[in-house]
């Protein structure tokens, strides 16, 4: 009887607590889209109905969106995380040149790459700024009229930003079954650190 095949070797990528962070904020996040399609697109919000209980599931769910950041900021991992993120070097940007050229073949990335780099950073503007329009909204004796119906424009416009690129975020995560893997796990196999982000250091997780 043959042996049974080894199982490749694995690296840890994120901890329980990094995990936990992502799962929430994205439940949040889609809650919140998926409650704001309610509220705009009328074929929803006729089959949804109860319109005050969407509209309070959606401020509260957009509430809450910061509420993992800011408890994830006890992880001494999430914190470093964060740092990789925050840092742009030269090959980030070779990995953007690479990336719009469409170029095959490697491409240099460290823990995160370039593009993971520029998604969270954009994500983390555009929470900032639907908070901010969504608070000037919801209490109406914060700011007069014509600041509230800019905060209108910025904040559904931006939603549908929101929506188009968390698709995309979601489709690329779609064709990487390792890197979703990954986060479901923690763990990734070694052979795909090693070729999607040959720059990372193992050691120093």
């Amino acid at each position: 009887m043959p042996p049974p095949p080894e199982r490749p070797a694995r690296v840890r990528r994120f901890t329980a607590g990094q995990r936990w962070v992502h799962r929430t904020t994205a439940w949040l996040a889609l809650l919140c889209v998926a409650s704001a399609a309610c509220l705009y697109l009328p074929p929803l919000a006729e089959l949804v109905g109860r319109r005050r209980l969407v509209v309070l599931v959606h401020e509260w769910s957009g509430l809450l969106i910061p509420l993992p950041f800011l408890l994830g900021l006890v992880s001494r991992a999430f914190r470093a995380d964060l740092r990789r993120l925050n840092r742009f070097g030269p090959h980030d940007r070779r990995w953007l040149r690479s990336a719009l050229r469409r170029e095959r073949g490697p491409r240099p990335a460290g823990k995160f790459n370039a593009g993971q780099k520029v998604y969270a950073g954009w994500l983390a503007g555009a929470v900032l700024v639907m908070l901010g329009t969504g608070l000037l909204m919801w209490f109406t004796g914060l700011a007069p009229l014509v600041w509230r119906t800019g905060a209108t424009f910025v904040h559904d416009w931006l939603a549908l930003a929101l929506a188009v690129v968390l698709a995309g975020h979601i489709g690329k995560a779609l064709a990487d079954p390792e890197a979703r893997r990954g986060m479901r796990t923690g763990s990734v196999e070694r052979g795909w650190a090693a070729r999607e982000h040959p720059l990372w250091d193992h050691s120093d997780r």
